[in-house]
């Protein structure tokens, strides 16, 4: 009887050991999601950002080019 007991806490403990490694699994990838998201809008700001520059920059090359004529 006492087998069966062991048996039953051995199987009820290694399910609750798998039930809490997934769900530390699902923060972390939670985690590496968010940071993936974060890490797509820094990079497109920064596209955008470099753009904008760029055009502000040719733009002030052009009007340097008509003023020396």
């Amino acid at each position: 009887m006492a087998f069966i007991f062991k048996a039953v806490a051995g199987i009820t403990a290694l399910l609750v050991l798998i039930a809490t490694l997934l769900g530390s699994l699902l923060t972390v990838g939670g985690f590496l999601l968010g940071a993936l998201k974060v890490l797509i809008i820094v990079v497109f700001v920064a596209v955008l950002a470099m753009i904008l520059f760029s055009t502000i920059r040719s733009r002030s090359h052009r009007r340097r080019e008509t003023n020396d004529f």
